[in-house]
């Protein structure tokens, strides 16, 4: 079934709360690998959610 862009953007946001919990975890064990990876997936994550034009035309 195709995805609507609200539901699309939805994923893209939930994929940007859980980088943010491995990244809770991985600054208390001071982890630079682990942080750099999370900074390189939220860049892609933010390049489509943030896509000009959108998916759709309004």
């Amino acid at each position: 079934m195709p995805m609507t862009e609200k539901e699309y953007n939805g994923n893209l946001l939930d994929q940007i709360s859980l980088l943010e919990d491995i990244e809770r975890v991985a600054k208390k064990i001071n982890c630079q690998e682990v942080l750099d990876e999370i900074e390189f997936k939220r860049n892609q994550i933010n390049r489509k959610l943030y896509q000009k034009p959108p998916l759709i035309n309004e």
